[in-house]
């Protein structure tokens, strides 16, 4: 498919949609469809709006129309030596870069080179009126509509159309190795919480239970210095496994039940609750499978200082942690600055929304 610009188009939809009170339903790969409440509305495809509009190796930049694949991106910054420092998940050979930003998702790298949200330098987004709104810029000096264009990071599309998105890169590691050491949750967790705070070259942490693995990226002296720091067995075909738990092809996502992810105080111990567990990101993301009551999962989530998202599986309504009243009073207000007729994907991270 070639690099097209459709921007009057889904202006047009989106007009026709506002002025006949019809819902749109914000689509682009369609790999996270799952991911939220059910998707609901007619849809206003953005996959066909795609193409590289900028990049710019030696400034760390690139700006990309919101249908690109990943895949596309991804194979682009490879020739410069260079990647996404978020690391996104694809859930699927479609993912774009805009639906990669509406759901806020990052992988293993997550931690140590920021969120998603951490690397959007500027938007430009379609709002509910039909408008093409522009803000940020592709440096990061340029702070005039920055912290709009990460509040577009995580809004399933509620609040616009993402039609161009600007975010940082960074080169790629000279070097990366990832070490795999016998350890219990207790352990693993006392053991990632004390690299924290030491200057290793850290790049993913993923505990299983029974083991725990490391993976070090950077210079080949420095990832070499720490792992004779660290201990532990090389981990052979390290890049299949890395792939495996961003892309929840590994056996632990297998299973059966309701995939819940947990996000609290990476300090906090082990969560007492019965059921299997995959810890990443140095404790502060852990994902559970088990039989607990979800009034139960979230209230051991925010006794842990955090919150809980039922990821997959099981009921869809109540996907996201309840909001606080105030919270819901903002969330409220940004619809109705941004989308005011409440036609761009309603209800898909809350029903009063």
């Amino acid at each position: 498919m070639h690099d097209q610009d459709i921007t009057t188009a889904l202006a047009g939809q989106v007009r026709e949609a506002a002025a006949t009170g019809r819902a749109l339903r914000v689509r682009g790969g369609g790999s996270k469809d799952f991911y939220g409440r059910n998707p609901v509305g007619e849809p206003i495809e953005v996959a066909p709006h795609r193409g590289i509009v900028n990049h710019a190796p030696t400034e760390l930049v690139l700006t990309a129309r919101a249908g690109t694949p990943l895949s596309e991106i991804e194979a682009v910054l490879a020739e410069h030596g260079q990647m996404l420092p978020f690391e996104p998940p694809r859930f699927g050979p479609a993912a774009t870069l805009g639906g990669t930003i509406a759901c806020n998702l990052s992988g293993p790298r997550r931690p140590y080179a920021g969120a998603a949200r951490d690397l959007v330098l500027g938007t430009r987004v379609l709002n509910g009126r039909g408008e093409v709104l522009s803000f940020g810029g592709e440096v990061m000096k340029n702070v005039a509509g920055y912290d709009v264009s990460r509040l577009m990071a995580g809004a399933f599309g509620t609040l616009g159309v993402l039609l161009e998105v600007s975010v940082k890169v960074l080169p790629a590691p000279e070097a990366e190795l990832t070490l795999a050491q016998e350890a219990g949750p207790a352990d693993a967790l006392d053991r990632m919480h004390a690299w924290a705070a030491r200057p290793l070259p850290v790049s993913a942490t993923c505990g299983d239970g029974e083991r725990l693995y490391v993976r070090l990226s950077g210079a080949a002296r420095a990832v070499e210095a720490a792992a004779r720091q660290l201990g532990g067995e090389p981990l052979p075909e390290a890049g299949r496994f890395w792939h495996a738990i961003r892309e929840q092809e590994h056996g632990f996502f297998s299973g059966e039940g309701t995939l819940w992810r947990l996000s609290v105080a990476c300090a906090a111990p082990p969560i007492p609750l019965s059921g299997a567990w995959l810890y990443e990101w140095g404790g502060a993301q852990r994902w559970f499978r088990g039989g607990a009551d979800p009034e139960a999962v979230r209230a051991a989530a925010a006794a842990a200082g955090g919150h809980a998202t039922r990821f997959r599986g099981g009921r869809r309504d109540d996907a996201f942690h309840p909001l606080s009243t105030g919270l819901l009073t903002l969330h409220r207000r940004l619809k109705q600055a941004f989308d005011p007729a409440g036609v761009l994907n309603p209800g898909r991270m809350y029903g009063e929304l």
